[in-house]
Parts: C-alpha cells; sequence; structure tokens
C-alpha cells in the first residue's frame, strides 16, 4: 500500500477528545450522527485520541463489512468494555470459541421450538392486564419490561422470576443509562474505583444472584425441560467436560438480558406510536376484532395478522432498539476508496439508515402502509436491518418478533392508550434504544 493511500482518510469532525466525552457525540448521539449522514455523506471519519473510525451509512456498504468481510471485523469497542456485564457470551465472543456457542445455543432457537412459547406468552400478557383498570395511569415501558422479562424467564430458563422482575429493571436500567456513556465506558477501564464503576459492580452482582440461583435449582433437579438452559447443561466439549456456571451464567445473561430489553423496548416504541396515530390505531383493532374476535392469539393466527406485522416493521424502522452498531478492523479492508486498517473502527446507525429519504418516503412518518406493497424486497439489503446482519445477526429476531406480536395482539384486544399530557418521552441511545424516563399512559378499556 503506498503512503498517499495510506494517509487518506473520510472528511468528518476535527478531533477533540474533550468533545468526544462531554459534546453532542455523548449527549444526544442520534442527532449528532444525523448531522454527520448530512454534512459529511455515506462515509465520513472520527477521530478520538489515537482512536479512527470510520461512520457508514449505505446499505451497499454496511453489507460489505457485515456480510461479505465478516472474518475481517470484530465486535465494537463499546461491547467489549461491557464484557464485566455480559462476558464471553453470544453478544461479544469471538472466533472459534463464538462460533461454538452459537452452533450450541441454536437448536433452543429452532422455529418449531419457539412456536411452542407463544402460548405462554400469551398466558403471561393475560396475567398482566387482568391487574389493569380503566382509566388508571401506568407507565407502559415498565409494564412491557416487567412481562418481557417473565416470558423470558420461563421460556428460556423455565423459571418464575416474577420475584425479580423489579430488582432485575431497575438494575438493568442504571447498567443502561451507565453504558450510554461511551466515552467513560470506553476510556475509564472497570478496574479503576470510580463511583460509576462501583456501582456497576454491584448491579451485576445483583444479576448474577439470579442467574446463579436459576442454573443452581436446575442442576440440583437434573430435568430437562427442552429450554435453552437445559440444552446448554446437556452439552459436553470435545474432551468430555461440561460447561462451567460461568460459561452459562455469560450465556444466560446475555440472553436473559437481550431477550426481554429488546422486546420490551419494541412493545413499548409501538404502543407509543399507535397512541399518536389514532387511523392506524383503529385499523390495528379492526384487524384484530376480525381475526380473532376476543380469542386469545395462537402461533396459527399470526400470519393473518398483517397490518399487525406492518405496525411492527414500522416500528423497528423508526426506533430500532439497536440503533447502532460497531466493528473492530481485525485485517486490512477498504471502504468506498478508504484504507481500513486493523484497530481502526466502523459504526453504523439503524436510526439514521431507516430515516433516510433515498429509501423511504416521508421518512419520519409512522406510516405502516408503507410495507403493504412489497417495499422490503425493492430496498437494499441494508436498508433496513433492525437486528443486524450477517453471521453474527441477532440468534433470538425470531423469537423477538413472536412475543412481540403475541402480547400485541392479545393487549390490543382490551385496551388502548392515551398519553398522559406534559410527559416528555425521549429515546435514550444507550446499548438499545429505550424511553428514559418511561412512557405514561392513561389505560382505556376497549368496549
Amino acid at each position: 500500500m503506498n503512503e498517499s493511500f495510506a494517509a487518506k482518510f473520510p472528511p468528518g469532525p476535527p478531533p477533540n477528545l474533550i468533545r468526544a466525552l462531554f459534546g453532542a457525540m455523548q449527549q444526544n448521539p442520534l442527532d449528532y450522527f444525523s448531522a454527520m449522514a448530512q454534512k459529511y455523506g455515506d462515509v465520513s471519519g472520527m477521530r478520538i485520541g489515537n482512536f479512527r473510525s470510520l461512520f457508514v451509512n449505505h446499505p451497499d456498504l454496511i453489507e460489505d463489512v457485515l456480510v461479505n468481510n465478516a472474518r475481517k471485523f470484530h465486535k465494537g469497542r463499546i461491547l467489549q468494555a461491557n464484557k464485566y456485564l455480559f462476558g464471553e457470551g453470544l453478544l461479544t465472543s469471538e472466533g472459534d470459541f463464538w462460533l461454538r456457542q452459537r452452533r450450541l445455543s441454536q437448536p433452543a432457537f429452532h422455529r418449531t421450538r419457539i412456536n411452542a412459547y407463544a402460548a405462554t406468552m400469551a398466558e403471561y400478557t393475560e396475567q398482566l392486564v387482568s391487574t389493569w383498570q380503566d382509566g388508571e395511569e401506568r407507565d407502559i415501558h415498565e409494564e412491557m419490561m416487567q412481562l418481557a422479562l417473565r416470558i423470558v424467564g420461563k421460556t428460556l430458563f423455565d423459571a418464575d422470576v416474577t420475584q425479580d422482575a423489579k430488582e432485575v429493571g431497575e438494575t438493568l436500567d442504571l447498567l443502561l443509562r451507565m453504558a450510554a456513556n461511551f466515552g467513560r465506558t470506553v476510556l475509564v477501564p472497570l478496574w479503576v474505583p470510580t463511583p460509576r464503576n462501583l456501582r456497576a459492580k454491584l448491579g451485576v452482582h445483583r444479576l448474577e444472584k439470579v442467574i446463579y440461583r436459576i442454573i443452581s435449582a436446575r442442576r440440583a433437579s437434573g430435568r430437562d425441560t427442552g429450554d435453552l438452559l437445559s440444552i446448554l447443561l446437556q452439552v459436553r466439549d470435545e474432551d468430555g467436560t461440561r460447561m462451567s456456571d460461568r460459561q452459562l451464567r455469560d450465556e444466560t445473561i446475555t440472553l436473559f438480558l437481550a431477550g426481554h430489553e429488546t422486546t420490551a423496548n419494541t412493545l413499548s416504541w409501538s404502543w407509543w406510536l399507535l397512541a399518536q396515530n389514532p387511523a392506524v390505531e383503529k385499523k390495528f383493532h379492526e384487524e384484530l376484532d376480525g381475526v380473532l374476535g376476543g380469542r386469545i392469539p395462537t402461533v396459527e393466527d399470526l400470519p393473518k395478522l398483517n397490518y399487525l406485522n406492518h405496525v411492527l416493521t414500522e416500528s423497528l424502522r423508526l426506533y430500532p432498539t439497536a440503533w447502532g452498531m460497531a466493528r473492530l478492523a481485525a485485517e486490512e479492508h477498504e471502504i468506498a476508496g478508504y484504507p481500513v486498517h486493523p484497530g481502526y473502527g466502523v459504526a453504523f446507525a439503524q436510526w439514521v439508515v431507516h430515516r433516510d429519504p433515498r429509501w423511504y418516503d416521508a421518512p419520519l412518518e409512522f406510516r405502516p402502509e408503507r410495507w403493504e406493497n412489497g417495499l422490503a424486497k425493492r430496498l437494499p439489503r441494508f436498508a433496513y436491518f433492525p437486528f443486524g446482519g450477517g453471521p453474527r445477526q441477532c440468534i433470538g429476531n425470531t423469537f423477538a418478533l413472536m412475543e412481540a406480536s403475541v402480547v400485541l395482539a392479545t393487549i390490543g384486544q382490551k385496551f388502548r392508550f392515551r398519553l398522559v399530557p406534559g410527559h416528555k418521552v425521549t429515546p435514550l441511545a444507550s446499548i438499545t434504544l429505550r424511553p428514559k424516563d418511561g412512557i405514561q399512559v392513561k389505560l382505556e378499556t376497549r368496549k
């Protein structure tokens, strides 16, 4: 590689460590990256200290990294910095170890097995709405978090985590708010005894107590309930040894957190969008009434709920729970003529791509109808990628979509939500995209 080529770096904001730690990128990364794309185009460059990263916005370039050259890239620095939480689970591990763990976990997410979870999802949702009263105010995000936590505990680990829901929810909220501080997450290692790091360690310890309790109870019972934990407990390495409690902890905590956080966020944003769009909400309710007629939805009903599917798809377009992704180059590569050396970062933001007017008419409007005439097939592959893509695509995407569909259909038949005036809903861009201060709604029983 000649010297002039090696010196090339995409245009972008001037390097400034203080601005990176405390400026616009830290305060509001959604607006920051949207402005970057608008100002610099499909490829721009960021320099923070001695770290260089390319920010990429074109679907073809994203596909080139995530699919065509996936082996050249590892997970980004934010996730690596959060290994104190996720350990060597599917979200953070690399190479042969990741491939092995992915193969071992895959059977738990087979469509047949996931379909069997639908009844549990509907049952737990029915239990939740039986506690609701017409006219009362609730934080629908908190409600969806606790519901999704109970569902993931039962379906993936055959455990009742009702008693833990509040504590786990509060702990997760704390950890994700900390992770939203990208600069400190990367630049201040966990071993530095700052108040933030001490709180993070305490939070992880609280989560581990729940996980280890579930693992211990299952080892003691010896039961095979056919869930993910049963599969992982039975697996043996090549030398015949079973997974250690630490390995099980890393895999289960990843799925435990990701499995309920992503679904709860998707549901929360869907309810919020429906509440603001009465015509969409009306059509949504009419379909539920016509297909289900008041009965609990089954997995066989879901393909018939076309408009509900479009509502979910559009909600994930505007408010993707994975709002951005990053990779770290492990080998030499090139993106749009710019060299990518080992150690360079490459970032993409679903938030930005999903709102690009090149791919979507009126991109900021909530229009489920846009998906009715085969739009998904006409789009570039990575113009819509709420669950990522390539070999590292989210293993639980089918599970999450089915759960969201069942919950929307079950609740939507009985209630509609009215937003509480004066309560500001603000997206918090952490590892996931969640409503910063929840979503306050007034419950209204459907007659």
